[in-house]
């Protein structure tokens, strides 16, 4: 669907991903575009609308954003939010408006038999109209900045793949087409299993180098340089202070909640177990998310604050700092 020719796009879900993904939007499409808007959270919606008051419009339930957008995306937390707002039993759904000849994407990190569910209804439904899941990845950091990836549950030949590009690289950078629909799902919640992992293993390699002697940076410095290298090292260190732009250096602020991680890491096992393969760090993964994710001291937060669950020291800068002042001292300076 050439976006020269759309005049509304529907935006439902403005959380903390879908808010800044939203305002991309109506920073970036053609002017003749307008925005129409839909969440539970009336305050999210006012934000966007005072931001952009000429290119945004409120809606009055998920319904009213489908009557009048040609594309519709949506931003939810959980399968069961999925299936509610295309096909859930009120009148204000999205598939109560005629949706034929529109495009939908959903853009949720769910399990893969919600999506084929909705994807199933809404092609009995509505047989001209397409959806997609084009689930994202890059934290609530890589929305802001526009810098997330776009996994695409259509192949490369799909007819609708060049207008889905344009279009959602307004939101973020790469685009990858994965092979057909849920294979954008099912390739997320593989990364984000990955992803889970490496954090807490990142968490527990930090604590003992550290506990050893060694300055986190140092040790940033030693996994960028050898085989140990990781984007979670490197941009989301779980170690406040390491690299200054992660969640963990802003009170773990700003980040990929814990217990989004704790959903998406047994969704993944959910799928792991449905096609026969094997996670020996499963287990261990997900009692590591699901404790923390019930902790006082890390509910909310974002995911890498495993490394307070587990025990790591988030006070290590005055103490390096106040062993630097008594040695200078000891040596007469």
């Amino acid at each position: 669907m050439d976006l020269t020719k759309v005049s509304g796009i529907g935006f439902v879900g403005l959380g903390a991903m879908g808010l800044p993904m939203a305002g991309h939007l109506a920073n970036k499409l053609p002017s003749h575009i307008r925005l129409y808007v839909y969440d539970i959270n009336q305050a999210s919606v006012d934000q966007l609308h005072s931001d952009y008051p000429d290119r945004v419009i409120k809606a009055s339930s998920a319904k009213n954003v489908a009557d009048q957008s040609e594309i519709i995306l949506t931003m939810l937390p959980e399968g069961k939010h999925v299936r509610s707002v295309y096909m859930g039993g009120d009148s204000e759904t999205i598939c109560s408006s005629d949706v034929s000849g529109k495009l939908l994407l959903d853009c949720s990190t769910i399990d893969t038999a919600s999506s084929l569910a909705v994807k199933d209804y809404i092609n009995e439904k509505f047989p001209t109209a397409s959806f997609y899941d084009a689930p994202v990845s890059g934290g609530v950091v890589g929305a802001q900045k526009a810098s997330i990836a776009f996994f695409l549950g259509c192949g490369d030949s799909d007819p609708n793949l060049p207008h889905l590009i344009k279009l959602v690289q307004l939101m973020g950078k790469d685009v990858i087409p994965c092979g057909g629909p849920s294979k954008g799902l099912a390739a997320k919640l593989s990364n984000n299993y990955l992803s889970g992992v490496i954090a807490i293993a990142v968490s527990e390699a930090m604590d003992m180098g550290m506990r050893s002697g060694l300055d986190p940076r140092v040790l940033a410095k030693v996994y960028a340089a050898g085989t140990a290298q990781n984007t979670i090292c490197d941009r989301f260190c779980p170690v406040p202070g390491v690299y200054a732009e992660a969640p963990s250096s802003k009170g773990y602020t700003n980040g990929f909640k814990v217990q989004l991680m704790r959903k998406d890491f047994s969704l993944a096992l959910e799928m792991a177990q449905r096609v026969g393969a094997q996670n020996v760090l499963g287990e261990a993964g997900l009692a590591t998310y699901d404790g923390a994710s019930k902790d006082p001291r890390c509910v909310d937060l974002d995911s890498r604050v495993v490394y307070r669950y587990l025990g790591g020291d988030e006070d290590w800068l005055t103490k390096i700092d106040g062993d630097a002042t008594a040695a200078s001292t000891l040596n007469g300076h």
